[in-house]
């Protein structure tokens, strides 16, 4: 029976959730407070020709995107050209640093260098990455998590221990190499998960294999060209997109959602998809049909906020990679300062992103694009006095490893974007810029429903339930919404 549906939000469980809800025939309307898709993943131009993504930049698993594309008959091709990147990334240390090269075989000759018998160690890590990555991005995330009856089977039983699902990353990756910047390379893609290497499961060296293994890609155009490419295919779907609408309220009518409140209208729908921020979409309840309270959110875990600048610079950067990471101080150190002190760091991390290296249309000829990330704890002081004192570092630290000099005198163009930014566009909690931290304690069932327990047509979708932050699992997620909703047969 087709449905009148609505989904809050336009990010990329938003859009995924309304490809599929439209492509089963229901009548599927997007509701977006911004005036253009993508919510994180959105992206600007400024007056001097420079274009920004504002959040995502590793296109990682690029099998999970295209299974999405595959779906509706469709490749990524058919919207954007894709590169893969050679050097995937380079890893900055104090004394030393180390290009993540696109293939496999020559990141073994890599580690054999840095660490004798690190290339077999490599190739066993990599082997039981990649039985991770299959049970786990098959049998695992595709779950609606209701109960853990859903991860009852032969395969997963026979599968749990080979899953490494209670050894944590850290005590994992030990296992295979000694070298403290091997272990810190292998433990860097979890961060993307939101927690300490010492708090993520086992389970997510999938990540690795997800990243080295398959490669690191990009869209010509930028990762928004994604976001365009998952809204056209919604839009070929039925799906119909309203922006510069905020929803003000979610009225009820019994066990039901009756309507939406809309700049002070109210339009009445049959299921609601919220793909906004989980904690802000239950305050548009009423507190008797909300699935959590208060103190459960102040007792979760929240993966990192981000302090971000975005930099055009009129003259080209020497000796700078697409993606390079500042990794010269402590990794602990930084991580301890996001979730135990919940202060800014003394001798933080960084990643630098310079997408006009691979891209000439995102800055203009001679110019680079500049896209600067430190990961910070969530709700703290993000003043304008603050962000400077870290870009001066970042850009003085750019400046050692480049060779170039007074690089702050070549900004043309500057923007931050921090934890109140994050709050005020995306009512993020805490100003979070990655949702919940897939800790043991917070994976599958232990998430936040994708059901609103009171209320039988309204549903979650996006980084703060199920499977967890990230782009392929966002995409998932709003499909596993979608085929819930879609089970529902009046």
């Amino acid at each position: 029976m087709k449905k009148k549906i609505a989904v809050i939000g336009s990010g990329f469980s938003g859009l995924s959730a309304a490809a599929y809800l439209a492509k089963a025939g229901n009548d599927v309307h997007v509701f977006e407070k911004h005036d253009h898709p993508g919510g994180r993943a959105r992206q600007f131009t400024t007056e001097q020709g420079y274009v920004f993504d504002m959040g995502p930049s590793w296109y990682w698993m690029p099998d999970i995107i295209e299974g999405f594309f595959a779906d509706f008959g469709y490749e990524t091709a058919d919207f954007f050209e894709m590169i893969s990147l050679n050097p995937q990334f380079e890893m900055i240390f104090s004394n030393e640093k180390i290009d993540v090269p696109e293939s496999l075989g020559e990141l073994k000759i890599v580690f054999e260098q840095i660490e004798k018998g690190a290339a077999s160690q490599l190739e066993k890590f990599m082997q039981s990455a990649k039985f991770k990555y299959e049970v786990g991005m098959q049998d695992f995330v595709n779950k609606p998590c209701h109960n853990w009856a859903e991860f009852i089977s032969p395969k997963i039983a026979k599968s749990a221990l080979k899953l490494d699902l209670f050894t944590n990353f850290r005590t994992y990756v030990a296992r295979y190499f000694k070298s403290d910047k091997l272990r810190t390379l292998m433990e860097f893609p979890v961060i993307f998960l939101g927690a300490s290497p010492k708090n993520i499961p086992a389970l997510y060296s999938l990540m690795n294999y997800g990243g080295y293994a398959l490669g690191t890609h990009y869209p010509l155009g930028g990762f928004y060209q994604l976001v365009l490419a998952m809204k056209k295919i919604a839009e070929k779907q039925g799906a119909s997109f309203h922006f510069n609408k905020t929803v003000e309220r979610i009225n009820t009518q019994t066990d039901k959602v009756k309507s939406l409140t809309i700049d002070s209208k109210n339009y009445e729908f049959d299921v609601v998809v919220a793909s906004s921020d989980y904690h802000h979409t239950e305050t548009l309840l009423d507190r008797e049909y909300r699935n959590y309270d208060e103190t459960y959110w102040e007792k979760k875990t929240f993966a990192p906020s981000s302090l971000i600048f975005y930099l055009g610079v009129n003259e080209t950067i020497p000796n700078l990679k697409h993606h390079t990471l500042f990794f010269e101080n402590d990794l602990d150190e930084h991580i301890d300062c996001i979730y135990k002190e919940k202060k800014w760091p003394e001798k933080p991390l960084f990643y630098a992103c310079c997408p006009s290296k691979t891209d000439k249309n995102v800055a203009p000829l001679g110019k680079e694009n500049l896209f600067l990330l430190m990961p910070s704890a969530i709700g703290i002081n993000d003043e304008e006095v603050v962000r400077e004192k870290y870009l001066t570092e970042m850009l003085s630290r750019i400046e050692k490893h480049t060779g170039m000099r007074d690089l702050q005198s070549t900004i043309e163009y500057k923007k931050s974007y921090c934890v109140s930014d994050f709050m005020s566009d995306y009512n993020a909690y805490g100003g979070n810029a990655y949702g919940l931290a897939n800790t043991l304690g917070q994976t599958a069932v232990l998430k936040p429903k994708i059901s609103n327990k009171k209320l039988k047509n309204l549903f979650y979708t996006g980084q703060l339930t199920v499977p967890g932050p990230g782009v392929p699992p966002s995409i998932i997620s709003g499909k596993i919404v979608a085929n819930e909703i879609n089970k529902i047969k009046n």
